[in-house]
């Protein structure tokens, strides 16, 4: 039987999958970072299963994460998605993530991706934080914080220290598996390889 992260309620098989598969592992693809910046901002103040169970609907309801379609989105789109039962029903977020959008597409503009400009803020490689106790965990960090600081400075919403913070680990930058869950070694043995320095533009 194999050892998983202390925090994860193993019988949620949904939320066991996503933390095999998903959870920790590097991210470079501008459409996945972008839907798990929407997710994300969507469980502030929620448990993230909470958001995880609407995965599905917020895919649909924010065409699959297509960030130019997501930017092009009306006062009429966020009446009607404020009628979706299947996603949080918070005008301020559903706006936010149409804001967010328009904010990431000029990332994308003066970085060349979201992908670049995020990563620079690891430099270009993975944190691998120690984790032996629940005590060892943090809600944030000092990049957490200067990463946040910066988006909100772009004009994002609902992205807070703490919010960003899950990003970075959701998404890989952190590695922030316990040391005993066997998904933290296999990670970094999956990526040592991988050269994430090649996302670098010369438009940064």
């Amino acid at each position: 039987m194999c050892t998983r992260c202390r925090w994860l309620d193993a019988s949620k098989d949904d939320y066991v999958q996503y933390h095999d598969e998903e959870w920790g592992i590097p991210v470079i693809d501008d459409k996945t970072l972008f839907e798990f910046i929407t997710l994300e901002s969507a469980q502030a103040g929620l448990s993230w299963y909470t958001i995880l169970k609407k995965r599905h609907a917020y895919r649909e309801a924010f065409k699959h994460f297509d960030v130019q379609k997501v930017a092009a989105m009306t006062e009429h789109d966020v009446t009607q998605l404020m009628q979706n039962s299947g996603i949080v029903r918070n005008e301020k977020k559903i706006t936010a993530t149409i804001n967010n959008a328009r904010a990431f597409i000029k990332i994308q503009q003066s970085h060349g991706s979201f992908a670049n400009y995020q990563w620079q803020f690891v430099g270009y490689s993975p944190i691998v934080n120690q984790l032996k106790s629940k005590a060892d965990y943090v809600a944030q960090s000092d990049i957490s914080i200067a990463f946040a600081k910066d988006l909100k400075k772009r004009g994002f919403k609902f992205l807070g220290p703490t919010t960003v913070y899950a990003h970075m680990q959701a998404c890989g930058m952190v590695n922030d598996h316990d040391d005993e869950c066997y998904r933290k070694s296999q990670i970094i043995e999956q990526y040592a390889n991988i050269d994430l320095t090649s996302i670098r533009t010369t438009r940064d």
